[in-house]
């Protein structure tokens, strides 16, 4: 067999290896979509009128359904992605990693395995997030076939992009407790962005703050694709936020899985 189609082969079975933990340990996964879904109920029902109205003039909740969802899908990926820092680190400190070292398969199997499997179950849950929204109220009438691609084809990137650098916190933490702790800041960050309220509705210190981070560009060109809004240069900066993202997570976790171990 050449090396690409070994390297194919040994990255489907690492695939299956990480879809059926996947499948017999749901608990992780259920527990991190749980919160992108309660966060959706609880500012559309709760805060949804006031905020509605706020920031359409007078839309209320049905508006601000409308707003909210393209920054909750975006959480939902960064939620599930803790998966694979806590799935890698689990790895890592229970030493299946070091004898898959010892093995004749290809090395990089082993990380392709845990992407590819994180970033199917980032895009599931966002399929169910998504059920849930239009379920209570969101509609996305004005966006045409290209732009649904468009916007499946950002999460995507989008999730790709979280799951190298959350393997690359897997890798880097003594243990699971430590990966899912050190993965937090890809839930905390989209609650300092656009995705609840408006950048200019916020304080002017903190502006720039919201403005300069990887999920608010992301936010505002799905918006854009979904609701029919300005998109501008975010696009652009989505991509450019994602390429970068994913090249620095594949770097860190690759010179990581090739250190010596200790």
């Amino acid at each position: 067999m050449s090396a690409l189609s070994l390297a194919v082969r040994d990255s489907s079975t690492m695939l299956r290896r990480n879809l059926l933990h996947a499948r017999r340990y749901p608990s992780l996964t259920l527990n991190l979509l749980l919160t992108p879904v309660m966060l959706l109920l609880l500012f559309v029902y709760i805060f949804g009128g006031t905020m509605g109205a706020g920031i359409s003039g007078g839309g209320g909740r049905s508006a601000y359904i409308a707003y909210i969802v393209p920054g909750i899908l975006l959480m939902t990926i960064g939620s599930t992605v803790i998966g694979a820092a806590v799935s890698v680190s689990t790895d890592m400190s229970e030493g299946i990693i070091a004898r898959f070292r010892t093995m004749a398969i290809h090395r990089g199997s082993v990380l392709i395995g845990h992407v590819v499997g994180s970033v199917l179950q980032s895009i599931a849950s966002v399929v169910l997030v998504g059920a849930v929204a239009v379920a209570i109220g969101f509609r996305s009438t004005d966006a045409t076939i290209l732009e649904w691609l468009a916007a499946f084809g950002l999460l995507a990137l989008f999730a790709l992009a979280l799951t190298w650098i959350a393997v690359g916190m897997g890798m880097a933490s003594p243990n699971a407790e430590a990966a899912s702790n050190s993965a937090l800041p890809l839930i905390l960050l989209p609650l300092i962005s656009s995705a609840f309220t408006p950048i200019d509705a916020m304080p002017g210190w903190f502006q720039p703050i919201a403005e300069y981070q990887p999920f608010t560009p992301a936010i505002e060109t799905l918006r854009g694709l979904l609701l029919g809004t300005e998109i501008g240069h975010n696009g652009w900066l989505a991509i450019a936020w994602s390429i970068a993202l994913a090249a620095l997570g594949y770097r860190w976790s690759t010179s990581q899985f090739n250190r010596d171990p200790k």
